[in-house]
């Protein structure tokens, strides 16, 4: 059968079209964004605002899905075993991709190996909340009743930054706090504000409502420098310049075999996003610090970071499980 040069040329313009047409129903399908924690904490707060910027600019729903426990481990093996086209991203934090690998003798997934990082929200601070009530009002104070009363003091943790960040200040400062864990931040909240524990460690976005409110009260905040919300919380570092830990970590993450191409495209994504508003106001207000970090800056960050912790672990005399 022969064919005209206008039919030719028809066929070869659908031809050169069917790559576009399926991208274009790839990009329809809906995106989930699996956060390996409760709701209501800064990741799941950070995921959303991203899910909604994505949806407003894409046109492409995304659908934030919670699936806490383990310390994140029950959402990351979602995330490992979800397809590698882009389609789902994971809220990658510093409990999952830094922390756990040193706190878990037999870790189900390896972040280095098994997820690329497209993104970052950036890094922030984190508070030491008590009860309003207590008798102690200062650092200085809590410190002093932790050491008339050596592991009596109870703090409350929901993932490895908050009971590595608590280890740590202990070590440090000479004290013996007992952990007591939750799965999720909002229950910690709720008993620290019952009297049922006496202190617990977490970064600012979850603690800033109830600090604000003045539902708990903040004897320090971990930052570069003072809050401007709250400059009258001191830092940390003016009693104990010795106490160093990493600001927590928000960013996102991908199966390592989705391809370059889409982590790319993700990545330019996710830059814009954090560094647009209202979107950069909002990470600001929270006390993160949004900026652009390109695929290549996202893993020296992680390897630089990752490498922190078993000493971390070793100071914190935290026991592997």
């Amino acid at each position: 059968m022969s064919l005209n040069r206008r039919q030719i040329l028809t066929y070869a313009a659908a031809a050169c079209s069917l790559p576009a047409m399926a991208s274009a129903a790839s990009d329809n399908k809906p995106m989930q964004f699996i956060v390996p924690f409760g709701p209501g904490g800064s990741g799941d707060i950070s995921a959303r605002m991203l899910a909604e910027w994505i949806t407003k600019k894409t046109g492409r729903s995304v659908v934030v899905e919670n699936k806490p426990g383990a310390n994140g481990i029950i959402g990351v093996e979602a995330a490992r075993k979800a397809p590698a086209d882009g389609s789902v991203l994971l809220l990658a934090t510093t409990s999952t991709h830094l922390a756990n690998p040193y706190l878990f003798k037999k870790l189900p997934y390896d972040p280095g190996k098994d997820f690329r990082l497209v993104g970052t929200f950036g890094t922030g601070s984190f508070y030491i909340l008590v009860n309003p009530s207590a008798p102690y009002k200062t650092l200085a104070n809590f410190v002093q009743a932790a050491k008339a009363n050596p592991g009596k003091l109870n703090y409350g943790y929901f993932n490895a930054t908050s009971s590595v960040t608590a280890a740590m200040f202990a070590a440090t400062a000479g004290i013996t706090l007992t952990g007591v864990p939750y799965k999720q931040v909002g229950q910690a909240m709720t008993e620290l504000m019952a009297g049922q524990i006496q202190v617990v460690f977490t970064d600012s976005v979850q603690g800033d409502p109830f600090v604000t409110s003045g539902q708990l009260h903040a004897l320090a905040v971990h930052s570069a420098a003072r809050l401007k919300r709250f400059p009258n919380i001191p830092l940390f570092r003016e009693s104990y310049p010795k106490f160093d830990v990493s600001a927590g970590f928000l960013g996102v993450a991908v199966p390592a075999a989705t391809p370059v191409a889409t982590q790319q495209e993700l990545n330019d994504m996710i830059n814009d996003a954090v560094t647009s508003e209202p979107v950069k106001s909002r990470l600001e207000g929270f006390g993160f610090t949004p900026y652009r970090a390109s695929l290549a800056d996202l893993v020296k960050f992680e390897q630089a970071e990752r490498a922190k912790w078993p000493n971390y672990v070793k100071v914190a005399n935290l026991e592997v499980q």
